[in-house]
């Protein structure tokens, strides 16, 4: 069995992950938390049983790029 959620969580660990949006009708699997990343495969989506999962890793995630973006102060 392929360990999807496992390697989806090592992208995101890694770097890779670039954003992620709710979409109502994704594919032919209906409504889904899409992940986008930097490299393939770039979306991949999560089923909404599986959110909670997600949440906690999603949110440091945010965190981050906040803090990678904000510019330095003036000297």
């Amino acid at each position: 069995m392929y360990p999807y959620h496992n390697e989806i969580r090592k992208r995101i660990k890694s770097g890779e992950l670039v954003g992620y949006k709710y979409v109502d009708n994704y594919k032919n699997i209906g409504e889904c938390l899409l992940l986008l990343f930097d490299a393939p495969p770039f979306e991949r989506p999560i089923r909404p049983h599986k959110y909670d999962e997600y949440v906690d890793i999603l949110s440091e995630w945010s965190k981050n790029k906040r803090q990678t973006k904000q510019p330095r102060p003036k000297e």
